[in-house]
């Protein structure tokens, strides 16, 4: 077994040579012309066979929103490509593919008839496929591919899809834009909510604090100071009735010891100030200190005594006491009048200084109250400027929507519809074709070189033996052909022959198939056949 192992290494030439790669080929033909025959035969076989897969595609464009960005401004904000995908979302949903499913009569065949709803759903999610196209200036367009067994409902269910994604994309920016104009919308009613109601606090508060406020300033000042030009005036007035009612009584006291005095001055023992000065020392020292100061508690007690005195005086002079007989009528008219005068004036000025420190404390309260004024007007203005950018936002979100529901927004359209597939992607006759004959060749190839090499080796030249046993080779005695020999040798020619056009024709059949389909051949090769 070692000296055959031995012989059949050294039956390997040195160097592979094309002449010897011929002469191998030649007398081992069959040996390759049977394996790829074979091979051919089954791939155009399963190319005949095989179930044929065909894909429509359809192109659509996104186009851009048709009136200008300057004079109304999408809401809708999402990139093309995220809303392509949630379109995707949305097709390849249970609900929409069973609507697709029930509208193009899908999976009806009776092999299909048992299917279960998830396992089309299933399919129908494999066979769809969506690709987006994008260069350097982002999303411009996408496609939709749809494969399937029949070319025609392909292309039916490709467009459909096409139809189904254009209405998805004007439904979904719709929805987009209504909702941000309810959002707004709603945002806007809270606003208008909280400006009533700062409105409401504004209105109670001037309400409530009016003549305190600040735009009231100068009409307080004014009429503080006409009250002021009026109490001095009537000051003025009390003084100089005063004087006259001195004057009187002076003249009532030099007509005799018996004519009684009637009335006076009203002054006080310290340093003989009147009531109605006391009273107005009294206003301005309260203004400067509080109740408990002494000379607040003074001015006090002094005027209670004037008023205390002054009361026991009107008693003693409202008709009790009679008139002394020697002082004359028109005297004692003219007295009457003037203490007439003097208890009216000083009615009138204790009126006039309630109003002088009534007015002194609206204007003491006005910057209070511009303070708090301004507190509630800056939370009012800051919510007004709200309300209106609001507003705004508002009018151009209903323009929005009214611009998507007119369609004139950013829109798909279909540039390429699909078309009527004439070549199926499945199975790839082309890959096959070329498959078949490397298998062939391969398995013919490898059978000669077991053949030659390992099973059967032989020497092909006498340096061949030469080399193998050391003895030199005298002569090569050529193989005698008998006529039997001969006519088997032309027989295997012929047959040969023969067998390599039928190979020949099996090549040229597949090639057919891979050039103009297998749809266009099989008319064909039905047409020879009725011939």
């Amino acid at each position: 077994m070692t000296k055959k192992k031995g012989a059949a290494m050294m039956s390997m030439p040195a160097k592979i040579t094309p002449d010897l790669i011929i002469d191998m080929v030649v007398r081992r033909r069959w040996m390759i012309l049977l394996p790829l025959a074979a091979a051919l035969i089954v791939g155009i076989y399963l190319a005949f066979t095989m179930p044929r897969t065909y894909e429509a595609k359809t192109l659509i464009l996104v186009e851009p929103q048709r009136v200008p960005e300057a004079f109304v401004r999408s809401i809708v904000t999402a990139d093309p490509g995220e809303r392509i995908s949630t379109i995707s979302q949305q097709i390849m949903s249970r609900t929409n593919l069973e609507k697709v499913i029930s509208d193009f009569n899908l999976f009806s065949e009776p092999a299909q008839a048992n299917m279960f709803m998830e396992d089309k759903i299933a399919a129908m999610r494999r066979q769809i496929s969506v690709e987006v196209i994008r260069d350097r200036r982002g999303t411009d367009a996408f496609s939709i591919a749809f494969k399937g067994r029949d070319p025609e409902l392909v292309t039916r269910v490709t467009n459909g899809l096409a139809g189904s994604f254009i209405n998805a994309n004007i439904v979904v920016r719709e929805s987009q834009a209504a909702g941000t104009s309810e959002f707004l919308d709603a945002e806007l009613t809270a606003m208008r909510d909280r400006l009533e109601i700062l409105e409401g606090n504004i209105e109670t508060y001037r309400r409530t604090n009016m003549g305190e406020l600040p735009e009231q300033l100068d009409t307080n000042l004014r009429i503080l100071d006409r009250l002021q030009e009026n109490l001095s005036s009537r000051q003025q007035n009390l003084r100089d009735a005063r004087a006259r009612l001195s004057d009187l009584t002076n003249q009532a006291s030099a007509r005799g010891p018996s004519v009684v005095v009637i009335g006076g001055d009203r002054r006080g023992d310290e340093g003989g100030a009147s009531l109605q000065e006391l009273k107005a020392q009294l206003d301005a020292m309260r203004a400067r200190y509080t109740e408990r100061h002494p000379d607040i508690q003074r001015l006090i007690r002094q005027i209670e005594d004037l008023e205390a005195r002054e009361a026991q005086r009107l008693a003693a002079d409202d008709g009790s006491t009679p008139p002394a007989a020697n002082v004359p009528i028109e005297v004692r008219a003219q007295v009457s009048e003037v203490r007439r005068e003097i208890q009216a004036l000083e009615r009138e000025i204790d009126e006039l200084q309630g109003q002088v420190a009534y007015y002194k404390r609206r204007i003491e309260n006005t910057p209070r109250r511009e303070q708090e004024l301004l507190g509630l007007r800056r939370d009012y203005e800051n919510i007004q400027a709200s309300y209106n950018s609001l507003l705004a936002r508002k009018i151009e979100a209903d323009i929005a929507v009214n611009m998507e529901r007119k369609q004139k927004g950013e829109q798909f359209r279909v540039v390429d519809p699909a078309q009527v597939p004439q070549r199926p992607i499945a199975p790839d006759v082309r890959k096959m074709f070329m498959m078949t004959m490397a298998l062939g060749l391969a398995i013919g190839g490898g059978l000669v070189f077991l053949t030659e090499f390992v099973i059967k080796p032989s020497y092909r030249k006498p340096e061949d033996l030469e080399a193998e046993y050391g003895l030199p080779v005298i002569t090569a005695i050529p193989r005698i052909m008998r006529r039997r020999d001969k006519v088997l040798k032309w027989a295997n020619v012929c047959a040969s022959a023969v067998f390599g056009v039928v190979v020949l024709g099996l090549v040229g059949l597949f090639g057919l198939l891979t050039v103009k389909g297998v749809e266009p051949v099989a008319a064909l090769l039905q047409k020879i056949a009725v011939l």
